[in-house]
């Protein structure tokens, strides 16, 4: 089979085990069908930006050309902090995207990669954010009917969780196994200040619990990139995240290279 077109964020499906899918230009590939096969990826030195599609020397954050890194609603600063979102009063770097995507209901959740972390998303994302992080377990602590609130939540409890995942830990499978997710999930209600508790989520929450198309999880971790590795040609042995494992030790972060073009063969 052969493929080719731009780079983007696997998608995937909540099955047993987590199920990947990449999206090229001429077809979709189900990736968990190749893993033990031999896989070519060729990046052609081209970059089209994941905004407005203009070719671009080089990527901005994931994906971006520099002038819609600056400016592009994909890329605001309430992306990564949600706490400062204004969707609520038509505010943003486009009132109708932050419409579109910030002023619905979201979550505030803890999820077990390494650790325990603590994150906020769109209801609508999940699983698929949980799996895009590599976690294998996940609970909701609270829900808001717009952003902002949920970032303001996250921030209270971001001096008691981390809201960043060790991807290396994650890679290697490192995972807290002693971890009782319904304690911590407790535990971070009951740091929420009062006028915030109206979003906790009460009582028991179930637990969601993903498994990964891994065979065998590395010992190191050696990273790839589009600029260091213009051509991979090796064996697929899993997924995990958004991460591709070859030979169980080289990952590639596929989201991390959205917007390069690539020929794929398998």
């Amino acid at each position: 089979m052969n493929y080719h077109g731009d780079l983007s964020k696997m998608r995937v499906t909540g099955e047993t085990p987590v199920r990947y899918y990449l999206s090229l230009s001429n077809g979709e590939v189900d990736m968990n069908e190749l893993i033990d096969h031999k896989i070519r990826i060729k990046f052609t030195g081209i970059i089209h930006c994941v905004s407005c599609g203009k070719v671009t020397k080089k990527a901005f954050g994931q994906g971006f050309c520099y002038p819609c890194f600056i400016k592009s609603p994909l890329n605001s600063e309430c992306i990564v902090r949600p706490e400062l979102c204004q969707a609520h009063l038509g505010n943003g770097r486009d009132p109708e995207w932050e419409k579109e995507h910030h002023f619905q209901p979201h979550i505030v959740y803890l999820a077990l990669t390494s650790g325990v972390k603590v994150g906020v998303t769109r209801v609508e994302q999940i699983p698929g954010r949980w799996i895009d992080q590599g976690a294998w377990k996940a609970i909701t602590i609270a829900k808001t009917p717009y952003r902002q609130p949920a970032g303001q939540i996250e921030v209270l409890l971001k001096d008691h969780f981390t809201d960043k995942t060790s991807w290396q830990k994650m890679l290697k499978n490192e995972s807290a196994v002693d971890i009782d997710l319904q304690k911590e999930k407790n535990r971070a209600q009951d740091l929420i200040t009062n006028e915030l508790k109206e979003f906790v989520s009460r009582g028991n929450q179930p637990i969601h619990e993903f498994t990964y198309p891994v065979n065998k999880y590395p010992v190191k971790i050696q990273s790839m990139s589009p600029e260091k590795n213009p051509v991979i040609e090796s064996v697929l042995t899993g997924i995990r995240g958004q991460y591709l494992f070859f030979d169980n030790q080289y990952v590639i972060n596929i989201r991390n290279s959205s917007g390069y073009e690539i020929e794929f063969s398998a």
